[in-house]
């Protein structure tokens, strides 16, 4: 198969994929094309940052139970717009040692006889399962999602899972007995291993729970921060806000080049996620908050409390206007947007530009190939402002694979 194309029998039902069948460097013309359209107003977009390999980039794997008419239990996804599961056995865009764990466990869920759960009825104990696989370390944690706490047969399950897939580090059961669309309840029971995974981005080992948010595509992720930590123009002698800061990946990622870095985040597993990977990597200069970004930075303005640089990563609903008006109200030097949807950042940079902010930079990344999705970072300073001179520059050529795929 060409590297650049993908064909996928499951498109059509599941929706997951809106470029299947579509060169990748057609994919990435498209997707400039819509950023320009979406963000132009605001200023020049710059070449998106493509991938060099598009393909089986994912590195958590989601896999829905179901078991067809003739009792054969399968994993699959949820078809687009409902919860009817659409069964898959081989993704494109999936690590392949997750796909092969994940077909592993439906023969071992009919083997040991584990009831499959019904949305509809409301009954059964195997709802969901999830992998996550450290790119780098190659570490990789199977999170069984169950109503129930107890699992028949785990050891023997445990001991013939490992033994079918000895590259397994951590098998984790998480509890989940609500009629809910989210995928993780919030207990934990560790099976085997320490209940975790690492991996290393930019240089720094993240130590990864089953409910923090860790970015799927591991490679364009270094690229996305390394571009983010350019535009915050950091000297070493700035104080940093990190605001959605997850398990602290773009502010550890900043800590060597500012004074000071501050992340807060609402997710409290996260917060330890992120408190343990400041001291694994034995930074010493970032703080963690366990906190509300807005109402933490409105009491820092309360306190007339100054920072030089926020970066802010909100989720794909973007920001609301309380949060960018405790970022205005806190008045840094520059803000640092980093958007998985160019239809609310262009809603939020809307505001921003009303309370008197300029957008200076727009830097697509195409985080997910072969899907709509892109990820966007912007630099804004304050119209007041002037843009420090080694930020303030005209946008680099493109890289040697973008130039020969747009």
């Amino acid at each position: 198969m060409d590297r650049m194309e993908l064909a996928c029998p499951y498109y059509k039902k599941c929706g997951g994929c809106d470029y299947q069948g579509v060169p990748y460097e057609e994919q990435l013309k498209k997707k400039q094309k819509g950023e320009q359209n979406l963000l132009g107003k605001f200023g020049k977009v710059a070449p998106i940052l493509g991938a060099e390999d598009p393909t089986h980039y994912r590195n958590k794997v989601h896999g829905v139970f179901g078991r067809d008419k003739r009792g054969t239990v399968f994993t699959g996804i949820y078809e687009e717009k409902s919860h009817r599961i659409v069964p898959v056995e081989d993704c494109g865009i999936e690590d392949a040692r997750a796909t092969a764990i994940l077909k592993t466990l439906c023969i071992l869920a009919r083997q040991f006889k584990f009831r499959i759960y019904d949305e509809d009825r409301e009954t059964g104990l195997l709802r969901h399962a999830l992998i996550r696989v450290g790119r780098t370390t190659g570490e990789i944690m199977v999170v069984l999602v169950l109503t129930d706490p107890i699992l028949p047969s785990k050891n023997n399950f445990t001991k013939e899972l490992c033994r079918l897939h000895p590259e397994i580090t951590t098998i984790v059961l998480n509890i989940n007995d609500k009629h809910t669309s989210m995928v993780l309840g919030e207990r934990n029971i560790v099976l085997y291993g320490k209940g975790y995974i690492e991996d290393v981005l930019c240089g720094l080992r993240f130590r990864i729970s089953p409910n923090s948010f860790y970015q799927i595509n591991s490679e364009q992720t270094e690229r996305l921060y390394q571009k983010a930590i350019e535009f915050g123009g950091l000297s070493g002698k700035e104080r940093v806000l990190d605001a959605y800061c997850g398990i602290g990946t773009i502010g550890m990622c900043a800590a060597d080049k500012a004074a000071e870095v501050i992340g807060v985040e609402l997710n409290k597993d996260a917060v330890r996620d992120a408190i343990s990977n400041a001291k694994l990597n034995q930074i010493k200069n970032i703080r963690f908050w366990n906190e509300d970004a807005g109402k933490f930075m409105g009491r820092l303005t309360a306190g007339k409390e100054k920072v030089d640089v926020v970066f802010m990563d909100p989720p794909r609903s973007g920001s609301t206007p309380e949060f960018i008006q405790a970022v205005h109200s806190l008045s840094p030097k520059r803000v640092v947007y980093v958007s998985c949807d160019p239809v609310t950042l262009k809603r939020d940079l809307e505001l921003f530009v009303k309370k008197g902010w300029k957008v200076q930079r727009i830097q697509p990344v195409d985080m997910f190939p072969f899907t709509s999705h892109v990820e966007t970072v912007v630099l804004l300073c304050r119209k007041a402002e002037q843009a420090d001179r080694h930020i303030a520059v005209d946008y680099e050529p493109q890289g040697r694979h973008m130039e020969k795929r747009l």
